[in-house]
């Protein structure tokens, strides 16, 4: 699973998911991109199965950029656990994705093979999402 190897503060606020993506909106790397249309977190086990689809998909062709990272820790307490005593461990890692931000980026294969593989990496996703292209400037 994909995690920080290291960070300043081992437990992170929740903070808020307000807004559209700030950067990351066109497809920078490859030539087709899998866009979110919903504000998430999307856990590092959701994008290794997307990664895994993606890849299973293309088999040995084309070249795959995940474009987003699992920097946020979410912590929980145990159930059943009276309050206080301080903020439950961290349990696994996201990373907040908001409307308009470029998760994965495909290239080196037809469109209509990527837009078959996106398809599949989206069903792994608990968000909508768009299918698009680089627009060459």
């Amino acid at each position: 699973m994909l995690m920080p190897k290291r960070v300043k503060y081992r437990k992170t606020q929740r903070g808020r998911m307000k807004g559209k993506a700030k950067g990351g909106l066109k497809v920078a790397f490859g030539q087709y991109g899998l866009r979110a249309l919903e504000p998430t977190w999307i856990t590092s086990q959701q994008i290794e199965a997307a990664r895994m689809a993606l890849t299973k998909y293309l088999k040995k062709g084309g070249k795959l950029w995940v474009r987003i990272f699992p920097d946020k820790s979410v912590s929980k307490k145990p159930a059943e656990t009276r309050m206080g005593k301080g903020k439950g461990s961290p349990e696994y890692w996201v990373s907040v994705v908001k409307p308009g931000k470029v998760m994965f980026e495909l290239e080196g294969v037809t469109p209509d093979v990527a837009r078959h593989a996106m398809a599949r990496a989206a069903h792994k996703l608990p968000i909508r999402t768009k299918f698009i292209e680089r627009e060459e400037i």
